[in-house]
């Protein structure tokens, strides 16, 4: 493993992923810190530029932060309660029975699940959390929604990896072979200009995929119908994403 210090499929992004993606609500983390045996250690495996992370500093003495991006977590928010290694989340650097929670955040169908849920009961203590969490299209207006829904099936449907049908399907058929707890109704939130939005489009992996395989950019396609359709870009409007949650135990 290689330890990140404050001296980088996402890494060609990773500047703009960290700058639009959005965050996860504090009560989500509060929820599944309620539920951990302790508050030691937190390991948040595929963590990206640390849209969670962060938030778990906030609850866990000490939080591991892993993924194999370097560019990726090159752009995360350092914290001295934080440490981002970058490694894969099926050979976690991690000892046996350390933490209390384990978190995948928009990043468990990416993973090896059987080596992944190996891992995961090494690393847990006794009675320790795992969670399981994605978000898939975000929810302005039914305008907005149209356009996004036809961007997201139709312009870039093909150039969407295998694995993004557990995003669409809201985890309900990924592996999960744990006791499962039962989570809250949560829902991310923010408040974006049009421009705002259009970063976070471009940060869509078949996006990119479009983009290698055309030349052109895809949100182009769609831009004069957003425009319309969200009227004086410069104001901020309310988006949603409801969160999919997969929460066990380890016993």
């Amino acid at each position: 493993m290689t330890p990140i210090h404050s001296t980088n499929h996402f890494s060609e992004q990773a500047a703009a992923y960290h700058a639009f993606r959005p965050v996860y609500p504090p009560a989500l983390i509060g929820f599944l810190a309620s539920r951990s045996p302790g508050r030691a250690l937190a390991w948040d495996c595929g963590c990206g530029s640390g849209q969670f992370t962060s938030g778990l500093a906030g609850w866990f003495d000490r939080v591991v932060a892993t993924d194999q991006s370097i560019p990726q977590l090159l752009q995360a928010q350092l914290n001295p309660r934080i440490t981002y290694l970058a490694a894969l989340s099926e050979a976690a650097p991690l000892a046996d029975r350390c933490a209390d929670l384990v978190v995948a955040a928009q990043a468990m169908h990416w993973f090896d699940l059987d080596l992944f849920y190996g891992e995961v009961r090494r690393v847990l203590r006794p009675n320790g959390v795992i969670a399981a969490i994605s978000y898939g299209l975000l929810e302005i207006s039914p305008g907005i929604d149209r356009v996004i829904r036809s961007l997201h099936s139709e312009i870039v449907g093909p150039f969407w990896p295998p694995e993004r049908h557990h995003v669409d399907s809201g985890y309900a058929d990924l592996p999960f072979p744990f006791p499962l707890l039962d989570p809250p109704a949560l829902t991310m939130k923010d408040h974006w200009t049009l421009n705002r939005l259009m970063g976070y489009l471009g940060t869509w992996s078949a996006v990119r995929g479009f983009i290698h395989a055309h030349g052109t950019d895809p949100l182009e396609l769609v831009r004069k119908e957003l425009e319309t359709a969200w009227g004086d870009g410069t104001v901020k409007r309310t988006v949603r994403w409801p969160l999919a949650l997969k929460v066990g135990r380890v016993e």
